[in-house]
């Protein structure tokens, strides 16, 4: 039973209720980006992300040899991102990391250049040529080619 007042139970029931899950960071079959879950989905009947579906996200990205944010849809004056899953309208790791993700699920992606922004980098973002790259995602909602498929 969680009391207030007292800060070890307080902080056990704070993380029991959050549904955090530390996952060490895995393999995606076939490319060099890892990725790791930061939060299961509430619901495991929340829809997953699948080739060709429009996927609105919350990201923050920070360039790995820096440490440097590049870009959050959580800073101020940023909305939440929409892009199309799987068909290469973002960079490969990402797209390929968020892929089987569901509604709620928050992952955590290693993204090498080679499936960043390249030997070139994306200096306007601070980028450097050959950065590689930390994405945080957390899919927000999903919609499908036959139709909305949001929420939980």
């Amino acid at each position: 039973m969680c009391q207030k007042g007292f800060v070890f139970v307080t902080l056990l029931c704070t993380v029991q209720s959050a549904i955090v899950v530390d996952v060490p960071m895995g393999e995606i079959t076939g490319y060099r980006t890892r990725m790791g879950v930061v939060r299961v989905s509430p619901s495991s009947n929340a829809p997953i992300v699948e080739k060709g579906d429009y996927v609105t996200v919350h990201a923050t990205g920070v360039v790995k040899e820096t440490g440097s944010k590049f870009w959050s849809t959580k800073d101020k004056g940023q909305r939440a991102f929409t892009y199309q899953a799987g068909v290469g309208g973002v960079i490969t790791g990402w797209d390929q990391g968020v892929m089987g993700a569901r509604v709620g699920e928050i992952r955590k992606l290693d993204i090498p250049s080679s499936e960043g922004y390249g030997d070139n980098g994306f200096p306007a973002w601070g980028i450097p040529a050959g950065g590689s790259l930390e994405f945080t995602i957390e899919v927000l909602s999903i919609r499908g080619k036959e139709g909305d498929r949001a929420g939980l």
